[in-house]
């Protein structure tokens, strides 16, 4: 079965009439908008300002002022003053005078002599100025070496080698320790020795004695003594 639509219930045959009434209501309703009259809106001013009828305010100086301190009452003056008189009698001190007469006996005046101020003796390492072997010169160390050197070469020279193989010792490197003392005027002094043989010890002593007058070594300018360890090594075949 087929529907059947009625004509005259179709819409779109009143498309255009929709269309031109839209633009009738659009024109009417922007002519209306354009013909309406607005008015101006009347705001009420205060008028302009005026500055100089306004009276300048009166500035207020202020000064600081101190109080005055109240100066101190002066001291009371002072009860009537008696006068005492002094009854005591001062007796008066005799000062004798101090000059001698030639014909007092006049003490002995005993002269105390000062005692030489002992220095200690300084470390090899630490002095400052130290002993100088007769010839040598130059820096400290130059000195240091070249004493070395001349003394170890005085004991190989003066030293008895051979005497050490006629004493029975067993072969093989041996050494002998001395110690000895530069005094402040640069003597050999305080001269001893550590020897594995007792007259190896005398032979050390003996040549340690032979070794000439030094210049002493000096610590802060002052000639002071020194102590010296000799080491003398040899060989027994």
């Amino acid at each position: 079965m087929e529907v059947k639509k009625n004509p005259k219930s179709n819409l779109e045959n009143y498309s255009k009439l929709f269309i031109q009434l839209g633009l009738v209501l659009s024109l009417f309703v922007v002519y209306v908008s354009m013909e309406n009259k607005t008015y101006d809106r009347n705001i009420d001013t205060f008028g302009d300002a005026n500055m100089q009828n306004e009276e300048d305010e009166e500035t207020i100086i202020t000064e600081r002022i101190e109080p005055v301190k109240p100066k101190a009452p002066p001291p009371p003056a002072p009860e009537i003053i008696e006068v005492v008189e002094d009854e005591k009698d001062v007796e008066e001190t005799v000062i004798e005078t101090t000059e001698t007469d030639e014909t007092e006996a006049i003490e002995e005046i005993i002269e105390v002599e000062e005692e030489d101020t002992v220095l200690e003796d300084v470390p090899f390492a630490i002095i400052e100025e130290v002993p100088i072997f007769p010839g040598c010169k130059g820096t400290r160390k130059q000195k240091v070496d070249c004493l070395n050197s001349k003394i170890k070469k005085h004991v190989v020279r003066k030293f008895n080698a051979d005497l050490a193989g006629d004493l029975g010792l067993s072969p093989g490197k041996k050494k002998i320790w001395v110690v000895f003392r530069i005094d402040p005027k640069g003597n050999i002094t305080e001269i001893n020795a550590r020897a594995p043989h007792p007259r190896l010890k005398k032979e050390a002593i003996r040549v340690t004695k032979t070794l000439p007058k030094m210049i002493p070594g000096k610590q802060r300018g002052v000639p002071v003594g020194m102590k010296y360890t000799l080491p003398i090594s040899f060989n027994v075949e």
